[in-house]
């Protein structure tokens, strides 16, 4: 026990000066990084004291060429080789922005609701603007969006949605929008896969709680249905970069899936669009966009049924200001389709025969809105529409008023007058509905959280 003792004394002894001189060492190092602090301070002082130097004086002026006549921007380009345009563009520069840990998508909420008060015999019949849901306030529409970059060349989108149908069902989630955009194609060219609001006409694309009105126009609920032209598929866009204006060009191939106009079903039978948009800057405080499509495929009964569609948006915005003072726009579609006409050759009710035919039809809408306050706006739409197959036609008229709290939250109330050529086939259920006239008085809220992508124009 002596013997350990002593061991350890000996140790100590020796390990004595070395952290001696180990502690003095690192004194030494700590008052040289102390010195070489205080000297950077000192110059950055000296720095901040010195006069700015003065403005340099402004390159001699260049006479002004002499004026030359306006000519065809795509012959004053170099040529572009074959190689060149079948290159891919570079990739979306906004993803390689990201920070460690971010999220690489965005995630959004809208909730669009509404009320709707019209007269009792319009309920009985079911024929008011919101079919089963006359005399009710309700969740038209509850979105939840994921969307944002999958890599620097790819897009994805995500939509989710709920909304009362009818009167007593319950609410039901199902999927709105599901699609994949592959951005830097070669030839200038991206390409949308999967379930996707078609881009025929420019209102079909936007979502309900985004319409400028409580609800979209008669002309596409009459040919496509409530919930307008959403399809399964592919659509493939290009926008030509050597015109002295913008120009989009779209096809698309899709099942044709919408029970309204087509419903074959079949992508060996597939619906196929199309759509030419052109924008124009007027003048710095005007623009006007143009646009035609064009929507062909077969119904349920194999037959052919085709759109064309023309559409017009105009926005005046006075100089300095932040919203439009004026916005008209305008659309139209003419179908071409094949039906089925049964005959009954002896009277006994029962078709004998049956004779194809093609009935043309026509629809359209205008509307005008006027913002003079930025959170206040007015405006109306006016609507004729045939009917797709039956005989007959309505019109209708439908002012309003907006509010706009701030840009997340909006109410809008707005009446509709409907006067229809025909009495619906619901109106001969023998409970007193008709439908022929209608007046409503409709009222919406909407709000949006989270982020929230732009519409274009």
């Amino acid at each position: 026990m002596r013997a350990f003792a002593l061991t350890v004394v000996a140790l100590l002894l020796v390990a004595t000066p070395a952290l001696a001189q180990d502690a003095s060492a690192l004194r030494r190092e700590i008052e040289q990084l102390r010195q070489q602090l205080q000297g950077l301070t000192e110059r950055l002082q000296r720095l901040e004291a010195q006069p700015a130097p003065p403005p340099a004086a402004p390159p001699p002026a260049q006479p002004a060429p002499a004026a030359q006549a306006p000519s065809n921007p795509s012959t004053q380009m170099s040529p572009v080789s074959p190689t060149e345009l079948a290159r891919p563009r570079q990739p979306f520069s906004l993803y390689q922005q990201r920070g460690a840990g971010q999220l690489l998508f965005d995630i959004g909420i809208a909730g669009d609701f509404v009320g709707n008060l019209t007269q009792k015999n319009v309920e009985k019949a079911g024929g008011g603007t919101f079919a089963g849901r006359e005399n009710r306030f309700f969740p038209r529409e509850i979105e939840v969006a994921l969307f944002g970059q999958i890599d620097p060349y790819a897009r994805g989108e995500l939509r989710i949605e709920s909304g009362e149908e009818a009167a007593g069902d319950e609410m039901t989630v199902h999927l709105a929008e599901a699609t994949l955009t592959l951005m830097t194609l070669p030839y200038g060219t991206q390409v949308k896969l999967g379930q996707m609001r078609n881009r025929f006409g420019w209102s079909n694309a936007v979502h309900e709680h985004d319409l400028p009105w409580v609800d979209r126009p008669d002309v596409y609920r009459v040919f496509l249905g409530e919930e307008g032209l959403v399809e399964k598929g592919a659509e493939a866009t290009w926008v030509p970069d050597f015109l002295p204006f913008y120009l989009q060009v779209l096809g698309g191939v899709f099942n044709g899936d919408n029970e309204s106009a087509f419903g074959r079903g079949r992508i060996n039978h597939p619906l196929a669009t199309g759509r030419v948009m052109a924008f124009f800057d007027l003048t710095d405080t005007m623009a006007l966009q143009v646009g035609a499509s064009l929507a062909n495929g077969e119904t349920a009964e194999r037959l052919r049924s085709t759109l064309l569609g023309y559409d017009l948006k105009f926005k005046y915005r006075p100089e300095g200001w932040l919203h439009p003072l004026l916005t008209l726009a305008s659309e139209g579609i003419y179908s071409i389709r094949r039906v089925e006409r049964g005959l009954d050759f002896d009277g006994d009710g029962i078709f004998d025969a049956f004779q194809k035919q093609t009935k043309h039809r026509f629809g359209w809408y205008a509307s005008a809105e006027l913002q003079p306050w930025r959170r206040w706006s007015l405006g109306a739409r006016y609507d004729a529409t045939q009917y797709p197959v039956a005989p007959g036609w309505q019109w209708a008229v439908e002012p309003y008023v907006s509010f706009y709290p701030s840009e997340f939250l909006r109410f809008r109330l707005a009446y509709k007058h409907t006067d229809k050529s025909h009495r619906d086939v619901s109106d001969l259920l023998g409970n007193g509905g008709s439908s022929r006239l209608v007046d409503e008085l409709l009222f919406q809220a909407t709000f949006i959280l989270g982020a929230h992508p732009a519409h274009p124009f």
